[in-house]
C-alpha cells in the first residue's frame, strides 16, 4: 500500500480526522499495512510491546490466559478501531493475545515512533488519551456490572453491549446481532460457564426477550432487555 493509500485510510481513524497532510504524513511514513489470516494471532500475552495496531478490516479478539489455559474475554475489536491501549508511554509486555477472528487488515505504527509524534503533536495526543479515557470507562463498568449484579444481570448487559457494538440496527426498535460468538464465548467474556450462557439464553427465548432465527441470529431489543434489570 503506497504512502497516499495509507494516509487515505488513516484519515478514516476518528483518531486521525483533522490532522492536516503534513501531520498524516509523519504517521504515515512509520505505518505498517499487513494482512492477517483468520486464527493467526498478532501478538502472544508476554510479548514484547512494539507496536500499536489499526483495523482497517476485520476483527480481533483481546483475551488473557491463565496458567491453566482458562480464557477471559476482554473485548472484540472491529474495524476503525486501536489496539492495545495500553501501549503508550509505558514499557513492557503485552498484557494479552490477540487473535484474528477474520481475515483482517491492519495498520501497524511502532510505539516509539508514534510517541514521538504524539509529543510534536499536543492535539493529538489529548485525542489519544481520550480514547483510552473511555475505554478506562468501559472497563470500570463492566468491573462494577461482575461486583455488583449476578449472573443473570452480567448476561442481559452483556447482550445490550453487544448489540450496541456489533449490532445491526433493523429500524424498528430491535436489533440483529449475528451468530458470531459462541456460547463459550459469550461464557468467557463474563467469567462464567457455557452452560449458563444456554441456560440463560434458553429461558430469554422461552420469556420472549429475545428471539433466534434459522440461522442462529440473535433479535432484541435493548430497552426490553435494560427493563429487565432496573
Amino acid at each position: 500500500m503506497k504512502i497516499e493509500d495509507i494516509k487515505k485510510v488513516l484519515s478514516g481513524f476518528s483518531l486521525f480526522r483533522e490532522l492536516t497532510d503534513s501531520e498524516l504524513n509523519k504517521i504515515a511514513d512509520i505505518s505498517i499495512v499487513r494482512d492477517w489470516k483468520k486464527h493467526s494471532h498478532v501478538f502472544l500475552q508476554g510479548d514484547p510491546l512494539e507496536n500499536v495496531y489499526f483495523i482497517f478490516d476485520g476483527k480481533i479478539k483481546i483475551y488473557k490466559s491463565d496458567v491453566n489455559g482458562k480464557e477471559q474475554i476482554v473485548s472484540i475489536m472491529k474495524k476503525g478501531e486501536m489496539f492495545p491501549h495500553v501501549g503508550f508511554f509505558r514499557k513492557g509486555n503485552y498484557p494479552a493475545f490477540a487473535e484474528v477472528l477474520e481475515h483482517s487488515v491492519l495498520i501497524a505504527v511502532p510505539i516509539s515512533q508514534f510517541e514521538d509524534v504524539l509529543l510534536e503533536n499536543p492535539e493529538l495526543c489529548i485525542k489519544v488519551f481520550k480514547v483510552l479515557g473511555e475505554k478506562i470507562i468501559d472497563l470500570q463498568d463492566r468491573l462494577e456490572e461482575q461486583i455488583l449484579n449476578n449472573t443473570y444481570e452480567q448476561i442481559v448487559k452483556l447482550l445490550i453491549r453487544l448489540a450496541k457494538n456489533h449490532g445491526k440496527d433493523l429500524h424498528d426498535g430491535t436489533i440483529l446481532l449475528k451468530a458470531e460468538f459462541t456460547n463459550k464465548d459469550l461464557a468467557n467474556m463474563i467469567g462464567t460457564t457455557r452452560e449458563t450462557i444456554s441456560r440463560t439464553l434458553t429461558k430469554m427465548k422461552k420469556d420472549e426477550l429475545i428471539e433466534v432465527d434459522e440461522e442462529g441470529n440473535m433479535i432484541l431489543d435493548p430497552n426490553i432487555l435494560l427493563d429487565e434489570i432496573i
